[in-house]
């Protein structure tokens, strides 16, 4: 396992996204720089930037935005990128890998190494994110990788409201948690409330109970699709490892939001904590069903 450093800034980049891919891929290239400039050393850009958020209906021309790792039409552009700056980039994808399909996310490295591939796992399906219309559950596991800046585990959007995502990247060894997110207002026929608060909170719990500094972005503005629109949330965030929001935009600055991570410190406090010396896997066998109920033979 690679050494940790005691710190590292990241980069939390907001930004509106129009239907344009060239359009996006310039405007999310700027951004990195400009978090560069500010000396940020991991930048994390918002969940399937590369489109508008096209989910929102079901409609077979969009599957049509997926393109395979090898030859893809901007990560290479972003591997480039990231060996020019020397900054982390994990970066948000429609991946296209034989007649499956899966919103996915690579890691790259500061020096333009690919460190890996994730296939987001929980999918969502409801009115205006119609995922799983699009997209096959994440087939990878959970993943964190060990960059020039530490070990980092990344979940996307959905996979924020589940706790075991979170609990299984810090039992891998992440140092910090990142979430690339699209996410904003449903139809009006939707009665469950939402809000950036409630999304905030959900991934405030993991910064909490795993004792981690957790970050997110996401997009902003007013997008349709078809007869659909979405307003999106904006309030990318960083929480610190007891948390507290340590930085935030609010629903429409663009950008980077940059903020130093003092990881040693979390380290110090996660071990006083005793979260992870006080677990009993061998408890938590419901966990493996779907009904809570362990059955033995």
């Amino acid at each position: 396992m690679s050494r940790t450093p005691d710190t590292v800034t990241v980069a939390a980049v907001q930004m509106h996204v129009t239907g344009e891919l060239e359009d996006n891929v310039k405007r999310a290239e700027a951004h990195v720089r400009d978090a560069a400039r500010q000396g940020a050393q991991v930048v994390l850009l918002p969940e399937l930037f590369e489109n508008l958020y096209f989910c929102q209906v079901e409609r077979e021309d969009y599957f049509g935005l997926a393109h395979p790792v090898e030859g893809h039409p901007f990560i290479g552009r972003f591997q480039n990128l990231a060996q020019e700056l020397g900054v982390v980039l994990p970066l948000s994808y429609f991946e296209a890998a034989g007649q499956a399909h899966y919103n996915s996310l690579v890691c790259i490295d500061a020096d333009g190494t690919l460190l890996g591939n994730y296939r987001k796992t929980h999918i969502p399906d409801g009115p205006g994110y119609e995922e799983k219309y699009y997209f096959n559950p994440g087939d990878t596991g959970f993943k964190v990788w060990a960059s020039r800046y530490g070990r980092l585990g990344v979940g996307i959007c959905w996979d924020q409201w589940y706790p075991e995502t979170a609990r299984v990247m810090m039992l891998q060894g992440a140092d910090f948690l990142l979430y690339p997110t699209a996410i904003g207002t449903e139809p009006a026929e939707v009665e469950t409330p939402n809000s950036h608060h409630m999304w905030q909170r959900a991934m405030i719990g993991h910064a909490v109970s795993n004792s981690t500094y957790v970050v997110a972005s996401n997009r902003i503005g007013t997008e349709r699709v078809g007869d659909l629109e979405q307003t999106y949330y904006g309030h990318s965030f960083v929480s610190d490892y007891t948390g507290h929001i340590v930085a935030e935009f609010g629903e429409t600055e663009e950008g980077p939001l940059l903020q130093r991570l003092d990881l040693a410190e979390a380290r110090k406090f996660r071990a006083g904590m005793g979260f992870f010396r006080d677990r009993r896997p061998e408890l938590y066998g419901a966990l493996l069903t779907t009904d809570g109920v362990t059955r033995r033979g």
